[in-house]
């Protein structure tokens, strides 16, 4: 199974929500001697945990609540590995049903129905973490950093990451209204945007004056690496000396994505990340190139919603070559998630790990301050002051 880091925030319309599958009769209900005896044998801490209230909090729900010739009982299953997640407080660990599992897994292939923009949740807060090149959400006004208060009339405050999702997401040419605040801003607005089907771009590439080459790299699907490996062919063709890569509003993607693009700046074994899974225990991943592209003249352009793989290949890059950030402060997601699968096709995705850049910095919650600061003005401008600024640098290496 493939490890998969997710930005932020997840892609609002590649994440999941919490969905019912098949139904569990009585004659499927674990005894209580049968979770004393795994509690014994396999989680091996029955001193410090009491389970039996579980089962005493099942009963008195089956002897006392009102409505309890109707009890689903799969769903109450389903609520309470749910609720065992949600005791994290980590956004991107979750229980995914049957459906929504396989539909996590079909969305991460490239394309789905919503509105095109990546969400997370940042200090309590439901946040735009990436609009998506073309799509609704972008055409609609959407920035990175937006805080998303209501989705049509439900308040967002008390939603878990999926819930919102569930709420934002629908078919093509509905519409769904989100109450938006921005930091500029002196009171909130209402968005409106149609859905539409949401196709993930890669990639696209041109040619600037002096022979520099633009590359903006949207996200890190499983596509990217051939998209990137053609673009590079191209490039080279049309006799490019130089190159700036664009990681903004890029929320991320595969890991083994980062590593592959990475492997063409760095030569073969240089370390790309260091996964820490906070027991002692770390592993490295190195880069698998010729870096073929290693003595390029290169800047990277970055802001707050450059995420996750975004921040992995701009942290390698700056960190063996001192190739420098020019742009905001990135996201900081930097935590890995891995599916593991459940009974009856259901699965649980949870949060295993953080990344290190080379140095050892690590991108969770903190992100990568650019070394090159620039701030955009507010809004969709004819200007690109970022890239104006990269050329400037990139010309005078």
């Amino acid at each position: 199974m493939k490890k998969v880091i997710y930005s932020i925030s997840l892609i609002i319309l590649l994440t999941v929500s919490f969905g019912l599958g098949f139904f569990i009769g009585r004659a499927n209900q674990p005894s209580i001697l049968e979770v004393d005896d795994l509690c014994n044998k396999t989680l091996g801490q029955p001193e410090k945990v009491d389970f039996s209230l579980f089962w005493d909090a099942w009963r008195i729900i089956e002897k006392k609540y009102v409505d309890r010739k109707n009890l689903n009982y799969q769903e109450m299953v389903y609520g309470a590995i749910s609720g065992l997640l949600g005791s994290l407080k980590d956004p991107y660990s979750v229980f995914l049903p049957p459906q929504e599992s396989k539909k996590f897994l079909d969305d991460m292939g490239g394309s789905f129905e919503g509105i095109g923009a990546e969400i997370g949740i940042r200090k309590g807060i439901l946040t735009v973490i990436a609009p998506l090149e073309g799509s609704p959400a972008k055409r609609a006004g959407l920035e990175a950093g937006d805080k998303i208060l209501k989705v049509d009339d439900t308040p967002t405050a008390d939603l878990t990451l999926d819930e919102a999702v569930n709420l934002i997401r629908g078919p093509r040419g509905t519409e769904v209204r989100l109450l938006i605040m921005r930091d500029s801003w002196e009171r909130p607005k209402e968005i409106k945007i149609i859905r539409d089907k949401i196709k993930i771009p890669v990639l696209k590439w041109e040619m600037k004056e002096d022979k520099i080459a633009y590359v903006q790299l949207y996200h890190f699907t499983e596509s990217a690496v051939y998209e990137f490996n053609k673009a590079v062919r191209e490039i080279q063709k049309a006799g490019a000396q130089k190159m700036i890569l664009d990681l903004r509003n890029n929320p991320g993607g595969y890991l083994e994505v980062a590593v592959e693009i990475a492997g063409w700046f760095l030569p073969k074994g240089k370390l790309v990340a260091v996964e820490d899974f906070g027991n002692g225990q770390k592993i490295e991943y190195r880069s698998r190139g010729n870096g073929e592209l290693k003595s390029i003249p290169l800047v990277i352009l970055v802001n707050q919603g450059s995420a996750s793989a975004s921040e992995i290949l701009a942290g390698a890059l700056r960190d063996h070559l001192g190739i420098k950030l020019i742009g905001q402060k990135t996201y900081g997601k930097g935590s890995v998630q891995e599916l593991e699968k459940l009974k009856g096709g259901g699965s649980i995705k949870i949060t295993v790990a953080q990344w290190l850049t080379p140095s050892g910095q690590s991108i969770r919650q903190q992100g990568l301050e650019p070394d090159i600061s620039v701030e955009e003005p507010e809004g969709e401008t004819e200007e690109d002051l970022t890239l104006k600024k990269a050329l400037e640098v990139i010309k005078k290496l």
